[in-house]
């Protein structure tokens, strides 16, 4: 490897490594540098000539990266408290200090707690926590690390102990300590190699569950814990040899069972523990039937299950007896315009969460008393927003009261925590982010506008800019953010690092292209496996909806994508580059037919569902035709960006 200064970058040796598959050889002079165990001296060398050399080039805006990240942070408002949950007798909320990187994890008592739960109760103040009970402050267990992670933080239903799971690493890989919630003194001894699903177990704090992972880091294997016993003598509940299938851990909403599913992207199955008979272990709840998605709660005498078929791909929601599983009755059937997202229960009503036009929705049913026969569910209504485009988001509420909490937000509203009590439609803003700096949200405007696709799809894209600083006369800069992948929802929220961009005259739109889930299950089905190239097509079809509507020009048009969303820049850059001024890609996955020949790296094998098999001919040349790294060639490319993580777990960095 060689480097010769400021104006030029490192230049990585070439090692010929030449793969042959259907007749195709492919040489890739890079493959030296995938490096597993993350210690070969010349391949760190390499990467921190290449740090070096982007520090070097970027030396002359390093003033302006600076005043830039004191211009970001300063608008956060460091000494803050989040909205508290009321859970029993106490609040329980997270506070985080000024010049403080890490939360401190807190509770005050419910000044009386005996009353109802009301959106009108009064939380605990930030600034007078004289009731105030410090659990666990990251901040002093962050202090011998370089890196520091809580992904789980569960409170024993009985509210004397905490377990949590912590990363040191980046990795990904948790430790589970428990501690007196009083005290913080551990009353376990820590386990170790597992991921961050965990839940209670009992119904005071004798067990709980956890998960770990075979040597992909795929969640394998569910276990269950008893508090003072050896990780050695765990009981394993269940444990999944299918390596297209990933294990996952919830608690229902009544706290009375806890689920465990098995999750490949196409189908998923249910188990179910409950909490008052642990010894019992796992009973089958859904059965796993290839094509068919299920998720499961709990309420009264009757299970609720939200199901996705192949004919009903947007969901239908069912229930069945807790001693009857195969005897069910319909509750809310399929419809093709609205996609069933999530469901949420309560005593006496159920939440659906939906997807409609491209939006989120939140419909209201009542539920009969539990001693009640279930029936379909008629009359709900629906829960209003004020912008035109929006994210919401369910938030934890307590299953006995008739409260229901939302997390929202939108390009120009800064995340909201809302109390909308379900009986009288009444909704109090419990919390709004308070956005430092002298942020007003009536300088913003947001639209959504529609593509048209190669296929005559339309396409939905967000939109927001100041009103007073764009001249939507084509001269306006604009950075484009696209995913498309995994059914997954980037929906419109509030971003404060893009009022940096906003306040600077940039537009900041967001493509939802196929592959992602806004507008129903088909719109992710035909933007993976043979029809993944419709996710990029999609993507410029909006760039190019932007340059001609007069949001902007091919020579102010940015494009930004992290980690499944690399692979759309990566791809779109060598199909376009003409299009584009500049490019970011954050962690791409840009290596993708390498990648999916391999089943050792992790998560590859459940990812064979999204992309297809390359072991199979047709997937093979598909998955070539498009994949970022065999389609560069010698053109004229923009300005490009590329970060990569040298510890991530996911592949997704390559």
């Amino acid at each position: 490897m060689t480097t010769t200064g400021k104006g030029n970058p490192p230049m990585a040796k070439k090692v010929s490594q030449l793969m042959e598959m259907f007749g195709d050889e492919r040489v890739d002079n890079y493959y030296w540098l995938r490096d597993d165990s993350r210690s070969n001296p010349e391949v760190l060398s390499y990467l921190k000539q290449e740090n070096h050399y982007t520090h070097s080039i970027m030396s002359d805006t390093k003033k302006f990266e600076d005043d830039l990240y004191a211009e970001i942070r300063g608008r956060i408002k460091e000494d803050d408290v989040s909205a508290p949950v009321r859970r029993g007798a106490y609040y329980y909320y997270h506070r985080t200090l000024e010049g403080k990187e890490y939360v401190q994890y807190c509770r005050s008592a419910v000044p009386n707690p005996d009353a109802p739960p009301s959106v009108h109760d009064t939380m605990p103040m930030p600034d007078a926590p004289h009731n105030e009970h410090i659990i666990l402050d990251e901040n002093v267990k962050a202090q011998s690390h370089l890196f520091y992670r809580i992904a789980a933080f569960k409170v024993s239903p009985n509210h004397k102990l905490v377990a949590y799971a912590e990363d040191t690493k980046g990795d990904e890989i948790y430790t589970i300590y428990v501690i007196d919630a009083h005290t913080g003194a551990l009353v376990d001894k820590p386990l170790f190699g597992v991921t961050a699903s965990l839940e209670w177990a009992t119904n005071g704090d004798g067990a709980f569950v956890y998960i770990t992972m075979d040597q992909t880091l795929r969640p394998h294997k569910a276990w269950l814990h008893k508090l003072g016993e050896e990780q050695s003598s765990d009981t394993c509940l269940y444990h999944e040899k299918d390596d297209t299938f990933s294990l996952d851990l919830q608690a229902s909403e009544s706290k009375k069972f806890l689920f465990v599913a098995s999750e490949s992207k196409n189908t998923s199955f249910n188990f179910y523990l409950d909490v008052s008979k642990p010894e019992d272990g796992l009973q089958v709840l859904t059965p796993r039937v290839d094509g068919i998605d299920t998720s499961v709660s709990h309420r009264g005498n009757h299970f609720f299950i939200k199901r996705r078929t192949n004919e009903f791909f947007n969901s239908e929601v069912i229930a069945c007896p807790l001693d009857n599983t195969s005897e069910t009755t319909l509750l809310l059937p399929h419809r093709e315009s609205v996609k069933i997202q999530d469901i949420q229960l309560f005593n006496n009503h159920i939440v659906v969460y939906e997807r409609e036009k491209g939006l989120p929705k939140v419909t209201i049913y009542g539920l009969p008393d539990v001693e009640e026969p279930l029936k379909s569910l008629q009359s709900g209504h629906t829960v209003e927003f004020v912008d035109p485009i929006y994210s919401v988001e369910p938030s934890e509420s307590q299953f006995t009261s008739s409260i229901l909490r939302l997390d929202y937000s939108s390009m120009k509203t800064p995340h909201s925590v809302y109390d909308y009590d379900m009986k009288t439609g009444i909704s109090v803003l419990k919390k709004i982010k308070t956005v430092l700096g002298g942020f007003d949200a009536s300088n913003y405007v947001t639209e959504r506008k529609w593509a048209n696709a190669q296929d005559g799809t339309q396409i939905p894209i967000s939109i927001v800019y100041h009103k007073d600083l764009v001249k939507l006369d084509g001269s306006d800069p604009l950075l484009l953010d696209g995913y498309g992948s995994y059914e997954i929802c980037i929906d419109p929220c509030f971003n404060v690092s893009c009022l940096s961009l906003l306040d600077r005259g940039f537009v900041y739109a967001i493509a939802h292209i196929r592959g992602g889930g806004e507008m129903g299950r088909q719109w992710y089905e035909n933007g993976k496996l043979f029809k993944k190239k419709n996710t990029l097509t999609d993507f410029i079809a909006c760039a190019e909806y932007l340059t001609e509507s007069k949001y902007s020009s091919k020579e102010k048009l940015c494009i930004c994508g992290g980690s499944a969303g690399g692979l759309l820049i990566g791809a779109v850059l060598n199909m376009r580059p003409d299009l584009f001024k500049a490019a970011v890609a954050e962690v791409p996955f840009v290596d993708v037919l390498t990648t999916m020949l391999d089943p050792s790296i992790p998560l590859t094998t459940s990812e064979w569902e999204e992309w297809g098999d390359p072991r199979k001919e047709e997937f093979y040349f598909y998955i070539k035709s498009y994949s970022p790294v065999d389609n560069v060639k010698a053109q004229n490319y923009p300005n490009i960006l590329v970060t990569a993580g040298l510890n991530a777990s996911a592949k997704f960095s390559n």
